[in-house]
């Protein structure tokens, strides 16, 4: 196997490199340059996020999309892939290697036991640090939903709900969620 394409040595790490990795089963990201390589998410991850998704899906306005799979970048030496978001359509229709967080109304990580300082530490502050209003916490193994939302500068949380109870908001729209649905 050859190398991933590298920036030149001192370099950091931009969006634009992440085109030139190999697709290997990995999941890359950037943090200030610096590159962070976590392995894919396995089938439970993947199985609450895409309940989720569907649930969000159903409720989600015209106007917003719920994705997956799509990097959020405030600044060329940081991108991050949240496992699902809620954005204005029409930003996804400009293109672009990154959404602009001013697009963004919500992320949500799902919470893998091995990778779980990424998202509860790092991802939190720099998702706040962009301004994108929600932040969500999906932990499967505790079976609960934290909802964060952006107050002066970082997030705040709003609730943290158990799997026998229901979410109901009007942020990003509004939505009724049964958190036991998730699971």
């Amino acid at each position: 196997m050859t190398s991933p394409a590298r920036p030149g040595q001192g370099d950091a790490w931009t969006v634009d490199d992440l085109q030139d990795l190999p697709e290997d089963g990995q999941d890359y990201e950037i943090f200030d340059g610096s590159l962070l390589v976590s392995p894919h998410a396995d089938v439970f991850h993947g199985a609450v996020a895409n309940r989720l998704r569907r649930l969000l899906d159903r409720q989600a306005p015209a106007g917003l999309l719920v994705g997956q799979d799509i990097g959020v970048s405030a600044k060329r030496s940081s991108y991050f892939v949240p496992d699902l978001f809620v954005a204005r359509e029409d930003a996804l229709d400009r293109g672009g290697a990154a959404l602009d967080p001013a697009d963004v109304l919500l992320v949500v990580e799902v919470i893998s036991p091995n990778n779980a300082g990424r998202d509860l530490v790092l991802k939190r502050h720099e998702y706040a640090a962009a301004g994108i209003p929600r932040y969500w916490l999906v932990e499967p193994w505790k079976q609960t939903l934290t909802v964060l939302a952006h107050v002066g500068g970082g997030y705040r949380e709003g609730a943290v709900l158990g799997a026998a109870e229901v979410l109901r908001t009007d942020q990003p729209f509004p939505l009724v969620l049964p958190v036991a649905d998730i699971f």
